[in-house]
């Protein structure tokens, strides 16, 4: 729609403040080293996807401003991670392909995610978190990492909307 184009956004500081205290609540040493996420490349985007999802979640009202705020903070989750693949020496013909592949993960975690969030399913949400964060395999871990998911979920939705888009996203602490 032409008139998109006039649509303000949101101030770029606060995208990447929202941003950075995603990644700094997903870079948490527990998730590693209590419940063993592999701290490698795809932990690291499973764990910012899985934090970016609640904070969408979150955002997912018909508001516009938090809409245009919610895509703002997708369009420089993707242009890191394509940095990252960068810096880590992906190639320029190799980078397109592992960002759509990582857009694909990263769709699928968000759709049984809220899916399982939404009809309260603790078992799909099991389902989502082994497929998604650990790569398949049970784990004794994988009943805290529910459970966390459950309380950020909720701690979340006890925010404002305004109040993330002015960047002030908390999470709850563990």
């Amino acid at each position: 729609m032409i008139l998109s184009i006039f649509k303000k956004k949101p101030d770029a500081r606060i995208v990447r403040k929202v941003y950075n205290d995603i990644v700094a609540q997903s870079r948490q040493k527990l998730f590693y080293a209590d419940w063993g996420i592999p701290d490698s490349v795809n932990g690291r985007f499973d764990l910012i996807s899985l934090h970016m999802c609640l904070v969408f979640r979150r955002l997912k009202t018909p508001d516009s401003e938090a809409k245009i705020f919610s895509q703002s903070l997708f369009d420089l989750f993707f242009l890191d991670m394509d940095r990252s693949l960068r810096e880590m020496g992906a190639g320029d013909m190799a980078v397109p392909k592992r960002i759509q592949k990582m857009g694909e993960l990263f769709y699928g975690m968000a759709e049984s995610l809220n899916k399982a969030l939404d009809e309260e399913d603790n078992v799909a949400l099991q389902s989502c978190l082994v497929r998604n964060v650990y790569d398949g395999a049970q784990t004794p871990s994988l009943e805290l990492l529910v459970q966390y998911v459950l309380v950020q979920s909720e701690f979340l939705a006890s925010q404002k909307s305004e109040a993330i888009r002015s960047g002030l996203v908390e999470f709850k602490q563990y």
